[in-house]
């Protein structure tokens, strides 16, 4: 039996229940349930899957650090280790004396407490689409994101890292101390981090995709780190910002040292992005030029908005392709030709503001379900079946993502002939002379789906392959783009931040089964920001106003606002709702960021373009209950939102209020008043 004590920290592994039995602070025991230790999953040429547990050793021979595991039902054996004496440093390693593939491995497998709301006391700071709080495993687990094993073809909302999951850690927190569990892997292979109910209490899934070939062994390259900590979310956090700023991703620089000819001008501006279709006036409707085309009609709205903010603004086109909406990887040319496009852009850039476009991420079309276009020509024409993702069983599946838009195919980015077809669609986009292309819609983070294909140029499994052809596509990408930059749905995930440096962050689709908080922002602020985004998804009812709340949490977060018109120039609630007679208060708005525009050209720019976000200090205001779309259950947010920022040896906390009246806080010991539709900035 292996006993690991520290202070007031112990840890024991049991060889014999084959399990974590023990893991106690200041005496009070965390380990809900005994659970084999590790899990593998190995596959056969035919792509049939054998998963193996501890628990189906039937010798363990216990070491000075662990044990090791052998005489399964295939002809394997696996070492576990356990070092160090808090923090805890896990590894693992396998001997394959099969034909077959160690598909991946997760340990250390461990059931802590229950959550508050399922009869417990602890909850999740759960790195998922920016990062949110969970209490409630039910929840979570009747979302549209329950637990799934991540199996071919991908689906957008695993909780995948590089994807959905932002950062490779995730915490069970307590009453004041929390339990970290950090998966310290300077190549930022493709991991399943996530959490599922088992007997009373959550059993953590901490997964790697070995990327090995038949009969080949494994050894995890990098440890999974397990301690204690004191304090809140923040404080499991500051354990992974410290990893991370001594292991940063290849090319990664804080925002304030970047070079000049990185990050164009305009990215210190902070501009309002307000976005909009051309075509349609919601993702699934007839494609019929809307009064938002031509693309000067919008210019009227674009002036008043500017004029009453004082805000650069950057137009955001969606359905502007003339090829298909959502129909990757053809894009170009624009609807309506390139003469009246540049004629947009060169206007827009006279007024000095900015042109961007949504695009549709590494999919490809086979047909669209909303106009005529496909490109069945020139898949079967090219032999395009072996440049896209394939199975476990080497057949080429049509893909699950959008579609209600398209079908087709996920394409492998890791594949020669993808590569050409990419750049192929991607070329007059890149020369287009626009400031921005949200280039990687539908791929979350960035990331790419999962391909066990036996003739591309990679492990017939997923593995850290992915995450390194990513990060030479994208840099390759940004050489060809110039000073435009580029972005993807939901914030970068952590191996491509330096790729991806303003993207559409999709925070409000985490009210779905927890509580959003800006552990993003956290994390990575100095490196890059991101910009609201579009909210589609938004799990707040649009028969009520919630927009100027949401802008208040993006604008704590030290993100870009965003507006998204209809075509008669009202506001839309959020991209993809089907409520357009609920239109948020344009008034409010408008006057809203207008005083958050002064906020920021006041000074809090210094803090919420680059600066470091560190823990706000407790306060207290009021609140207000706000119904779910999809659970009907109540949300309560605060009617003031605040963080805590840190620059150049100054401390602020920002304020904002997003009611229509003056609310009352208390902070510090202090009593103050944040105006209605407004901000403010103290010193800390």
């Amino acid at each position: 039996m292996l006993k690991i004590q520290n202070a007031a920290r112990s840890f024991i592994f049991d060889p014999e229940m084959r399990a974590v039995t023990s893991l106690t602070l200041d005496g009070r025991e965390y380990i809900h349930a005994p659970v084999p230790v590790f899990e593998l999953a190995l596959l056969n040429k035919a792509g049939d899957r054998v998963r193996l547990t501890a628990a189906d050793a039937a010798t363990v021979t216990e070491t000075p650090d662990g044990a090791v595991f052998s005489d399964f039902p295939l002809d394997i054996n696996v070492t576990f280790r356990v070092t160090g004496t808090f923090p805890l440093s896990f590894t693992l390693s396998v001997d394959n004396r099969t034909d077959r593939l160690i598909e991946w491995a997760d340990c250390p497998r461990m059931v802590l407490p229950a959550l508050r709301q399922n009869g417990g006391e602890g909850t999740l700071l759960f790195p998922y689409n920016e990062g949110m709080l969970i209490d409630d495993i039910d929840l979570k687990e009747h979302s549209a994101s329950p637990y799934m094993d991540p199996v071919y073809p991908s689906f957008a909302r695993y909780c995948v890292f590089p994807n959905m999951m932002c950062s490779q850690f995730d915490c069970w927190l307590g009453d004041g101390m929390g339990i970290y569990l950090g998966m310290h892997d300077p190549v930022r292979g493709i991991k399943q981090i996530d959490v599922r109910p088992y007997e009373g209490g959550i059993l953590t899934v901490e997964k790697t995709f070995c990327g090995g070939d038949y009969g080949k062994g494994y050894s995890r390259a990098f440890p999974v780190v397990v301690d204690f900590f004191r304090g809140g979310w923040e404080a499991g956090a500051e354990i992974y910002r410290g990893w991370f700023e001594h292991n940063l991703p290849a090319g990664v620089t804080k925002t304030a040292d970047a070079p000049a000819d990185r990050l164009p001008a305009w990215y210190k501006d902070s501009p309002l992005v307000v976005t909009y279709c051309v075509r349609g006036i919601h993702d699934m409707d007839i494609m019929e030029p809307n009064a938002l085309f031509p693309y000067d009609s919008v210019l009227p709205y674009i002036d008043e908005i500017a004029e009453r903010t004082g805000c650069r603004i950057m137009t955001l086109l969606m359905h502007w392709e003339g090829t298909a909406p959502w129909a990757p990887p053809y894009v170009w040319p624009p609807y309506g030709g390139v003469e009246m496009f540049n004629g947009f852009r060169d206007a827009l850039h006279k007024r000095g503001h900015l042109l961007g476009v949504y695009c549709s991420g590494f999919g490809y079309t086979r047909q669209s379900n909303l106009l005529p276009f496909n490109l069945i020509d020139e898949f079967e024409r090219e032999g395009l079946v072996d440049a896209m993702t394939a199975g476990e069983d080497g057949k080429v599946t049509l893909c699950r993502t959008c579609t209600g838009q398209r079908s087709g195919y996920d394409i492998c980015v890791a594949n020669a002939k993808a590569k050409r077809v990419l750049d192929r669609a991607y070329a007059p986009l890149f020369a287009a002379g626009i400031d921005y292309a949200q280039i990687l819609d539908q791929n979350h983070g960035g990331g790419q789906y999962l391909c066990y294909a036996k003739n591309h140029d990679h492990a017939p499994c997923p593995g850290d392959w992915m995450t390194t052809e990513m990060q030479a596509l994208l840099s390759g990408w940004n050489r060809a783009a110039g000073t435009m930059l580029l972005g993807c749905e939901s914030a970068a995930s952590e191996a491509y931040i330096g790729n991806l440096r303003f993207s559409d962050n999709r925070f409000e689709l985490n009210w779905a089964f927890g509580e959003p908080i800006p552990l993003y922002a956290y994390l990575y602020h100095e490196y890059l920001r991101n910009f609201q985004g579009n909210q589609c998804g938004c799990e707040f009812d649009s028969h009520v106003d919630t927009l100027r709340l949401r802008m208040a949490y993006s604008f704590t977060a030290g993100d870009a606002l965003t507006l998204v018109l209809m075509p008669s120039g009202d506001l839309m609630c959020y991209w993809g709702t089907r409520d357009f007679e609920s239109h948020p208060d344009k008034d409010k708005a408008l006057c809203m960021i207008a005083n958050l525009e002064k906020l920021m050209k006041s000074g809090a720019d210094a803090f919420l373009i680059d600066g470091r976000m560190i823990p706000a200090a407790p306060y207290d205001c009021t609140a207000q209950d706000y119904p779910a779309l999809w659970t009907g259950r109540l949300i309560r947010v605060p009617d003031v939102l605040s963080t805590a920022w840190e620059k150049d040896g100054r401390c602020v906390q920002v304020f904002v209020n997003h009611t229509d009246r003056p609310v009352e806080v208390v902070c510090g010991g202090e009593t103050f008043t944040v105006p209605a539709l407004d901000g403010m900035v103290r010193e800390r």
